[in-house]
């Protein structure tokens, strides 16, 4: 018994050395998710142009167009047009060959958002002409590998053109193989200096990629998206993604965690496939599309370059939510009201997003098809409520649309613990799943306080008190 007693001072002791190291560390590893649960978010697509190398920079374009991919980042060098003998895209180029890939790129419809992998000395001319060129050309992110280690200039370039820098992971004996020495160089820095995670890179120094972008996490701007069929091999070959040792999916998920804003890019270098790529990117891509869960959604509580906003979003009554604009969380606070998002009226949906309760007792909600702005609390009579109230019981519970049908199963997790709704709402008909499990699965009619209900309306949270908080965050609709 002694025994146990002193085991168990030890570990409680090692825990609060731990906590004290981090305060979020608890929490962290309460909350921590197996990636194989996370729902993972829809990234862009971009191609970088050396999947390309061997064919010219317009024809790179009308590849990336046969892909169905809308996004591009060059790199300097590339060979411009097959009857421009000589020419090369790079911050370089003369007025009229900026000229010509602007228009070619418009008619195209693709945009070139990334520059890249891009030396260049440590003066401000030489970096003028870099930062000018991307500037012109629209591209806010410019992936290098700086020779020097005073960013002092960078940094002033960085803030006078609005324009992010990413540092690029080139295998050892690369300065920045390694994730640790990125970090290094960048913290302390404008926000706007991070890393272009090549998971490729790090698979050939032997890193691994899920721990690297752990690392850098808050910093990531741009992903070389890789998959090799070796890892810690300088040799490693290019595989479809899915196909090798990277695990793309978890490498997804850890992304989706962090809340990554940029794109996946994909840069397929196996030498064998460089005179046609296109069916291992494609192959790659399609994977990618498998295990993308909200394909088709649209985020409504958005973030814009890395930072929630509540732009689109209305109070009404009394209290309002806060947001963390990193983690874009949503806390209720203050007396009940109802937070709408007024943008446009939905019709037939499928509404997913996360909530928590603070407490057993925190009383919160859902409201589908708000049928106007609301001027008084006469909207609850007009619109279905799905119930957050772990403590309430039947048509009051959670999961019930509230006061006119109760669930067939209590599903909602631990309180203080985030749930999943998906809530469906087509014709007259309502659907709840509560954490992957079907709860309600019933006709829409006024019973209840519901006295009628619109085919139309906005979407609302409830906020209630701020003693006994709601928190919500990834809100994700797709129309039917």
């Amino acid at each position: 018994m002694k025994r146990k007693i002193v085991l168990g001072f030890a570990i409680a002791f090692l825990v609060f050395c731990a906590w004290g190291e981090n305060p979020q560390a608890a929490k962290n590893t309460v909350e921590q998710i197996p990636y194989s649960e996370v729902r993972i978010e829809e990234f862009p697509f971009a191609i970088q142009c050396w999947t390309f190398r061997k064919f010219t920079f317009f024809e790179t374009i009308n590849k990336v167009k046969e892909l169905g991919v809308k996004y591009l980042e060059a790199y300097p060098g590339q060979a411009l047009r097959s009857d421009m003998p000589g020419a090369r895209f790079s911050h370089n180029m003369d007025e009229e060959q900026r000229k010509l890939v602007k228009t070619w790129l418009k008619q195209k419809g693709i945009t070139l958002i990334g520059y890249g992998v891009v030396g260049f000395k440590n003066t401000e001319e030489e970096m003028q002409k870099v930062f000018g060129f991307a500037k012109e050309m629209g591209i806010r992110t410019i992936m290098t590998e700086p020779k020097f280690d005073d960013f002092s200039l960078l940094e002033k370039m960085v803030k006078k053109h609005n324009i992010r820098i990413a540092i690029h992971n080139h295998p050892e004996p690369s300065k920045y193989a390694l994730p640790q020495t990125i970090l290094e160089h960048v913290e302390g820095l404008d926000p706007r200096f991070g890393a272009c995670a090549d998971t490729g890179h790090w698979m050939r120094t032997g890193v691994d990629p899920l721990e690297a972008l752990k690392m850098l996490r808050g910093r990531i701007y741009n992903v070389h998206l890789k998959d090799l069929d070796k890892f810690g091999d300088k040799k490693a070959l290019d595989v479809p993604f899915g196909q090798g040792k990277a695990n793309v999916h978890d490498i997804l998920a850890e992304l989706t965690l962090q809340n990554y804003f940029g794109p996946l890019a994909v840069e397929h270098e196996h030498p064998d496939e460089a005179d046609n790529p296109i069916p291992s990117v494609s192959e790659g891509i399609e994977y990618v599309k498998s295990i993308t869960y909200y394909t088709g959604y649209e985020e409504i509580l958005k973030s814009w370059n890395g930072r929630f906003n509540k732009h689109g979003w209305n109070q009404y009554g009394p209290g309002y939510f806060e947001l963390d604009e990193k983690t874009g969380v949503l806390k209720g606070q203050g007396g009940m009201g109802l937070f709408l998002y007024s943008v446009k009226k939905y019709k037939d949906f499928i509404l997913e997003l996360d909530f928590k309760c603070s407490r057993e007792d925190t009383n919160s909600g859902v409201f589908l098809r708000v049928p106007e702005m609301p001027v008084n609390n006469d909207y609850i009579y007009h619109s279905f409520e799905i119930q957050i109230y772990d403590k309430g019981k039947d048509i009051h519970k959670t999961g019930a649309a509230y006061d006119a049908e109760a669930p067939t199963a209590g599903a909602f997790k631990e309180t203080g613990q985030w749930n999943h709704f998906k809530l469906t709402f087509k014709g007259k008909r309502i659907q709840v799943e509560l954490n992957g499990i079907q709860i309600l699965d019933g006709d829409a009619e006024p019973r209840g306080k519901i006295r009628d209900f619109a085919s139309e309306g906005y979407i609302g949270l409830q906020n209630h008190d701020s003693r006994s908080p709601a928190y919500f965050r990834k809100i994700f609709i797709k129309e039917l």
